[in-house]
């Protein structure tokens, strides 16, 4: 593995803790430690921390992902978002076509509620109740004891 001991005194040790030597294994492996001590004295000391993340994370795509390394990681996590999307849409269209449903279900139910105060009144009657409110999308799964 690493053929060097761990010194506190290196500019990677607060970042590669003695700890978490697979991480320090895996940039070294990509990068290399000489090139990994430059990239960080690149960056401006409040932002290393960062910059360490990311060459970790990108050290270890490049080593799961050799040909792609962490473009493809993301453009997998693309593709999911664009599946993710359509799925909304499609569960947004169905939700508009069961509300379409109900409400000409109501409209159907008022006519017949008219209709039937018109032909003598039968003991048919429409009143509404809070049973009756509900949408489709949050119908609650238990009401007063039974289950749907």
């Amino acid at each position: 593995m690493l053929r060097r001991r761990y010194d506190s005194s290196c500019i990677l040790a607060p970042y590669f803790p003695c700890d978490e030597i697979d991480k320090f294994a895996k940039v070294h492996r990509v990068f290399g430690a000489s090139n990994v001590i430059k990239m960080i004295q690149m960056v401006e000391e409040r932002n290393r921390e960062d910059a360490v993340k990311a060459l970790v994370y990108e050290a270890t795509t490049r080593i799961r992902d050799p040909v792609y390394g962490s473009t493809g990681a993301i453009c997998q996590l693309q593709k999911m978002v664009q599946e993710l999307k359509m799925q909304l849409e499609s569960m947004e269209a169905r939700v508009m076509e069961l509300q379409q449903q109900r409400d000409q279900f109501w409209g159907i139910l008022l006519i017949v509620d008219l209709l039937s105060s018109i032909n003598g009144g039968s003991n048919f009657s429409l009143d509404f109740d809070d049973s009756m409110a509900y949408d489709p999308v949050n119908f609650p799964a238990e009401c007063d004891g039974w289950i749907i």
